[in-house]
């Protein structure tokens, strides 16, 4: 309690915190939401579908996942604080936002012909065609949909109100038009068209309330941007390599069955990791604008308190959640979960120690190289588990040790800069 009560303390009487405060509980109360929807279609769609389409469904959620991070290009991070130090600047601003999207577009282009390419030429892949076409909407939602703009601006507000409006009408499609296994094909159809829907109203909402210009940049503006992304981008890409390529080296390497059963536990475990999202979100502009270490120290020891215990409570009761969730033909999940059960001890520091704090004072090499070197571990090992043992438990456990490196790098990269002082 004394802990909660310096933070409320250290929120009073400042424009910036006080922002934070607004932009963290409109991320929570998102956050809720999402925890909340898929609660609801979640084991719905598992026993409608089946494992096996159901696990076609995650696969190639995974496999597009890389094309979407392509399109991210590293934005999510570097635009966001170019933002975020320029939001009043107008003329920056545009200059920003035109820039991006001119990339983030030509990405996109690249993208979507590369996926074609890939999903007629692999027989896996063209197997189930539809699926990946229908899924790789979200590409073009990702594009659309300027997160990385309502950060900077710290207006999360319209984050959250749209991202909810869209995942409701999810929902509301999922229950009226899958009855039966034979409809799987719409689900990442729904998806994708809500997805898409929302990124149009977000780019008008953007556009509308700032008020910013819409031009063609020059070369000069737009290349600068890239070359900045650049290692933001091989970070976000080393991120997917030891979370999506999970699922996508059980997908290739085992069976659909398999990845339904490991996705159960993973899809728990990327929720609580979801928890903390809202904080970082809205304490990454924040730190990079103020710098403020005393209130970041004392927000970092009660995440980790609060972390701690859910991770207990998660142990002890992961039978109960798996069955009650998705049901009696899923008990192979409950000992993926509680393997990462252990990995949120670990994963839950080290996203805060990230790009809240040591790209936020400077020190983004340390952030982004760590999950270049993890992402190459974790990648080698995978080879190295198709040729050995490569099941749910062995990738699960995989996944402990990927980011047990990352938070040991980061940590290093604090100690060794002495950033944790307080001057």
């Amino acid at each position: 309690m004394r802990m909660i009560r310096a933070i409320i303390n250290a929120v009073r009487g400042s424009t910036e915190r006080k922002v934070l405060v607004e932009n963290f509980f409109s991320l929570s109360f998102l956050q809720l939401a999402d925890y909340i929807l898929p609660l609801i279609t979640l084991p719905y769609l598992v026993r409608v579908l089946g494992l096996e389409r159901f696990g076609l469904i995650i696969f190639a959620q995974a496999f597009i996942q890389f094309f979407v991070i392509l399109t991210d290009f590293g934005f999510n991070l570097s635009a966001t604080r170019e933002i975020s130090l320029n939001r009043d600047d107008r003329d920056r601003v545009s200059e920003i936002f035109c820039s991006v999207m001119l990339v983030k577009s030509a990405l996109m282009m690249v993208s979507l012909a590369a996926l074609a390419g890939l999903v007629f030429a692999i027989p896996k892949f063209r197997a189930d065609w539809p699926v990946y076409l229908f899924t790789s909407g979200l590409v073009i939602s990702n594009v659309l949909f300027p997160v990385w703009f309502f950060q900077g601006m710290e207006k999360m507000k319209y984050i959250t109100l749209i991202n909810i409006l869209a995942k409701l009408i999810f929902v509301a499609c999922i229950f009226i038009f899958i009855r039966n296994s034979a409809d799987y094909i719409y689900v990442p159809l729904i998806n994708s068209l809500g997805f898409i829907a929302a990124g149009i109203l977000s780019f008008w909402i953007a556009r509308k309330h700032f008020r910013f210009r819409l031009y063609m940049p020059g070369p000069g503006p737009v290349i600068s941007i890239a070359r900045e992304s650049v290692h933001f981008l091989l970070s976000r890409v080393s991120v997917s390599i030891y979370t999506t390529s999970s699922v996508f080296f059980l997908g290739m390497f085992t069976s659909n069955l398999m990845v339904g059963y490991y996705s159960a536990a993973e899809k728990l475990y990327l929720a609580v990791q979801k928890l903390y999202h809202p904080l970082v979100a809205a304490v990454y502009p924040f730190m990079a604008k103020t710098r403020d270490r005393v209130f970041y120290k004392k927000m970092f020891k009660l995440s980790v308190l609060a972390n701690t215990l859910f991770i207990a409570l998660l142990f002890v009761f992961s039978r109960r959640v798996i069955i009650l969730l998705f049901g009696s033909d899923f008990n192979e999940s409950v000992a993926v979960l509680r393997i990462f059960s252990a990995a949120l001890f670990v994963v839950v520091p080290s996203i805060l120690l990230g790009y809240p704090f040591l790209a936020a004072l400077g020190r983004s090499e340390y952030a982004n190289n760590s999950v270049i070197i993890g992402s190459i571990f974790h990648l080698a090992v995978l080879v190295a588990l198709t040729r050995v043992c490569m099941n749910i438990y062995t990738v699960a456990a995989l996944v402990v040790l990927t980011e047990s490196l990352v938070l040991l790098i980061r940590v290093y990269g604090i100690t060794k800069y002495k950033l944790w002082r307080v001057r």
